[in-house]
């Protein structure tokens, strides 16, 4: 089922940042020193200018790639009849003696012969700072030094056992002993070799083995929810506890159209449901990172939450087109920044709201913050009460005028909801009956207005008649319960206006872009989720089942699925795709098991 133009890239990554890598092996992305730093490798973005690091060989191989069981480590094999060859490629994460993570700003990578001498030619090209000005390469000091002088200086430093010039001058040789290559931002104090690189493989296999054994065993789906939580894994940012939407820039919603954003940030709502998912998962550590990084974020009482943020805390995120890259397939332009950091949207505070009481609920005695915490819980009731009657952008940043979204106004809800059984565990039940006339009030102008008599269905927004699959999510927020009749017949209503070719549209009305021709991937999850939720599970394994097929070789999904192809499209992986699929693969399992 797998398509040609399908994303087929494995990700690799040790919390700081990560690279992707092609089916073929060749290294396609990579940010250094951090996640959101310029590129150092952009193939991805433009075949020509982009720079890679991959390997030509004198005769045809056949390859296969696939991760080194539980790990983030990846294998690329090369083989004929002749010869065979594999790569193996990771950026190494493990605990130090005292504790501490290592995790430096480097890429490791491996050449090792399996049968026969296969001649192959190194083809090592980074290019720096998005490939702006020219990079140069040469040989200095035991180690490849690759330079660039515009529009800033940056670095990059290559040490291998190869030889230095064959490399430099990208000639043919036989393979005939293992070679290792080792990617530094830095310049290192101790030259690397073979032999402390593949100690630092085995660290780093013993950390993922490790991290992996912390997650529960499912009976069904069990490999697919431990290789997405492994990928969201990958997708935080260890220094600040920030979790990013995903770890590219502009791979476009659709081909050749405009769509194309720079995720490379942290949204409060994206991570926030990341958030949720892994506390259910038992990862204490990422859920505890979040909750500093939001503590860090709010210093100030009435201070408005952004909706993103820099994985470092940014708060001005100032959106800048790289004119010179082609963009992925010609879809240009390509963006750094994300300009919609400047919008409004309501619903973030009460998911936000959730993962805070999911965090105190799951972990409770372990919380040292709980008075800071207690503090923005506060802050985030008086904001939602100033601010709940207002219109927004809503969940999928409209860029044309605020509306009265129906998805933000139970998020609203879900705000006041969650602080009120916060007030309750931290023992203030006085403020928290005080609380209760607004998410009354809030409850009830939802009921009012947002259901559609004509319809049969909660709508987009008040008074609307388009529908819109973000409203599936007010069960799993328990703003109704599956069996009340008015979720039922919104889920059918969905199905019928939204659901094509097996997967969902967002909604069908014109937004600022026209139509889309591709399926926001996680709105297909969580119609899937909300079948099971009434009772329909034959229904949903179907739709699960043939959504698992659009996947790439290693089932990892990006933003978006085009209806027609089934192509992958958008960025990648991203981070919500991989949490509903998560949230949807425990649902099944919860009702394997009543």
């Amino acid at each position: 089922m797998h398509s040609e133009n399908n994303l087929n890239f494995g990700i690799i990554g040790n919390c700081k940042s990560a690279a992707l890598i092609n089916e073929n092996g060749s290294i396609d992305w990579c940010c250094l020193p951090e996640f959101d730093s310029p590129s150092v490798f952009a193939k991805i973005l433009d075949d020509n200018k982009g720079g890679g690091f991959w390997i030509n060989s004198k005769n045809k191989f056949e390859t296969k790639q696939k991760y080194l069981g539980d790990t983030c480590i990846l294998i690329t094999k090369f083989k004929n009849q002749d010869e065979a060859f594999e790569i193996i490629d990771f950026m190494p994460r493990f605990q130090t003696e005292n504790g501490q993570y290592y995790a430096p700003p480097e890429l490791v990578r491996f050449i090792k012969p399996i049968k026969g001498s296969p001649q192959i030619q190194i083809q090592y090209d980074p290019r720096l700072e998005y490939a702006q000005g020219k990079t140069i390469h040469k040989e200095k000091n035991n180690s490849i030094l690759s330079e660039v002088n515009t529009p800033t200086h940056d670095s990059l430093f290559l040490y291998t056992n190869a030889l230095k010039q064959s490399v430099l001058n990208n000639e043919f040789f036989s393979l005939k002993d293992s070679l290792f290559f080792n990617i530094s931002y830095n310049e290192k104090l101790k030259l690397p070799t073979i032999s402390k690189c593949f100690l630092d493989f085995e660290r780093t296999k013993v950390y993922w083995l490790n991290w992996c054994s912390k997650t529960p065993v499912f009976d069904q789906y069990n490999d697919l929810i431990k290789r997405s939580a492994m990928t969201l894994k990958l997708m935080s940012y260890d220094k600040t506890g920030a979790i990013l939407a995903a770890v590219t820039t502009s791979l476009p919603e659709t081909i050749g159209e405009v769509r194309n954003w720079d995720y490379r940030f942290c949204w409060i709502r994206d991570a926030s449901m990341v958030i949720r998912v892994i506390s259910k998962l038992g990862h204490k550590r990422i859920v505890k990172n979040f909750i500093n990084y939001i503590v860090e974020l709010i210093p100030d009482k009435d201070q408005k939450l952004q909706i993103m943020y820099g994985i470092n805390g940014e708060t001005v995120l100032t959106e800048k087109i790289l004119d010179h890259f082609s963009g992925y397939q010609n879809s240009k332009p390509v963006r750094v920044g994300n300009a919609a950091y400047s919008q409004k949207q309501n619903d973030i505070y009460g998911i936000l709201m959730d993962a805070i009481h999911a965090e105190m609920k799951e972990f409770p005695s372990d919380f040292e913050r709980s008075e800071e915490i207690w503090s923005i819980v506060k802050g985030i009731v008086w904001v939602v009460k100033k601010n709940w009657k207002k219109a927004d952008k809503g969940i999928w940043e409209f860029r044309s005028e605020d509306q009265h979204f129906t998805f933000s106004k139970v998020l609203c809800w879900v705000a006041i909801d969650r602080a009120i059984k916060i007030a309750e565990l931290v023992g203030k039940d006085n403020i928290a009956l005080k609380w209760n006339p607004l998410k009354e009030a809030i409850k009830d102008d939802i009921e009012s207005h947002a259901w559609s008599e004509e319809v049969q269905a909660y709508t987009q927004s008040y008074g609307s008649k388009y529908l819109d699959a973000s409203v599936l999510l007010i069960e799993q927020f328990g703003f109704v319960s599956a069996n009340e009749d008015r979720f039922k017949k919104t889920v059918k209503a969905v199905e019928k206006e939204l659901a094509f070719n097996g997967l969902l549209y967002r909604y069908k009305n014109q937004d600022d872009f026209g139509l889309p021709s591709s399926s926001f991937t996680v709105c297909t999850f969580w119609f899937i989720n909300s079948l099971i939720k009434i009772g329909e599970v034959e229904k949903a394994k179907k739709y699960f089942e043939d959504l698992l097929k659009y996947s790439n070789h290693l089932n990892l999904f990006s933003e978006d699925i085009d209806f027609d192809t089934k192509q992958l499209l958008g960025n990648f992986p991203q981070a919500y795709s991989h949490l509903a699929l998560i949230d949807t693969a425990i649902s099944f399992n919860s009702v394997i098991k009543s």
